[in-house]
């Protein structure tokens, strides 16, 4: 039997648990996995473009366990009343092919990419960061926010969106559950980035923008570039990339989909597993600009799965479901059907195929 992990089970995990134990535990995860990089077998995502969004599967495996991700992006989205991202994953026994685990990944996708926000800023952002702007306040803000305050020690966002209803929406969300948190409302990016020590990136439309120039960066900033991860979709100008040290997840990947996509092939950046590894230095000073040029791999929802399926166990958490046949002769697959006896044709059909 798989193990079936709705959307109101992922609630109940952080409701009983709690986001911050939650987020906390994903980037341990996170690291413990991005530190034995070498035993995954890795791949670029698959994806398939249409003029209005993408459609993507994002496999991995170790020596254990295999997992994938569906997940679509369509910024259009939100004018049919549907997420911009939906998604669902799962997590397979390698040495057998069985499925164990069957789970949205919707609400854990938001989580999971604010975990790796964190696990890559934790290296890289100066260790006395304490105001962060949110450029981009839909779905995914919150997440990114809290994710910072809570783990890091963000004490103020200075938010900025085109659409001032996604902006009053974060406000009232981080006031309700983190009402120590200050949540500035700014009148353009270059305001919001104005003072900021990290700056965040998380807009969703499918276009080559340039939200963030080398007019607004400052010394010891660090950039954390979210919303560019696909072909054609970018957040940062060129010169933002050529001012800083850059961090990718997987350098394939990035070279096609995220802001890399507008460098030359032989522009440099770091894999960010040989920072937790040691073969290569996150922050090397005060003054150092970095960013994380963050499209999303596989990986970070491989951890995502493992730890869903951990703390749905501890918790009793998700149904039993028989998304293969359970059969009592592994050989007899025609038997699951329970087909009634076929004792001749329908006299109708008889006649059609004679004539």
């Amino acid at each position: 039997m798989t193990t079936l992990l709705t959307t109101r089970d992922i609630g109940a995990i952080v409701g009983a648990k709690g986001l911050a134990a939650c987020l906390g535990t994903l980037v341990s995860y996170l690291e413990d996995d991005f530190s034995r990089w070498a035993e995954f077998d890795k791949s670029a995502r698959v994806a398939n473009h249409s003029r209005d969004g993408v459609i993507e599967l994002m496999p991995i495996s170790d020596a254990s366990l295999y997992s994938f991700k569906y997940v679509n992006g369509h910024p259009k989205n939100t004018r049919a009343g549907l997420p911009t991202v939906m998604a669902f994953g799962l997590l397979a026994d390698v040495d057998t092919g069985r499925p164990e685990l069957l789970s949205e990944l919707t609400l854990t996708t938001a989580m999971r990419t604010a975990a790796t926000s964190v696990m890559v800023a934790k290296r890289v952002a100066r260790p006395d960061s304490r105001v962060m702007a949110v450029i981009g306040n839909g779905a995914q803000s919150e997440f990114q926010a809290l994710a910072f305050h809570l783990l890091l020690g963000i004490e103020e966002v200075r938010l900025y969106d085109v659409d001032a209803g996604a902006t009053a929406k974060l406000v009232a969300n981080l006031r309700a559950v983190a009402p120590a948190l200050q949540a500035t409302v700014c009148s353009s990016t270059a305001e919001a980035v104005r003072g900021a020590d990290i700056v965040t990136t998380v807009t969703a439309d499918k276009t080559n923008a340039t939200i963030i120039t080398p007019d607004m960066l400052a010394p010891g900033m660090h950039v954390n570039g979210v919303g560019g991860d696909c072909p054609g979709k970018t957040e940062l100008h060129a010169d933002v990339l050529r001012a800083a040290t850059v961090f990718v997840e997987y350098e394939p990947q990035s070279r096609i989909e995220g802001d890399l996509q507008q460098m030359p092939a032989d522009f440099a950046v770091t894999e960010f597993w040989r920072v937790l590894a040691g073969d290569a230095a996150g922050r090397t000073s005060p003054e150092q600009i970095t960013v994380f040029d963050s499209v999303g791999f596989a990986l970070e929802d491989f951890s995502a799965l493992r730890l869903l399926r951990d703390l749905a166990g501890e918790l009793g958490l998700g149904r039993s479901i028989d998304l293969v046949p359970d059969l009592a002769d592994p050989k007899n697959l025609f038997g699951a059907l329970r087909m009634p006896a076929v004792t001749g044709l329908p006299e109708a059909l008889r006649v059609a195929l004679a004539a």
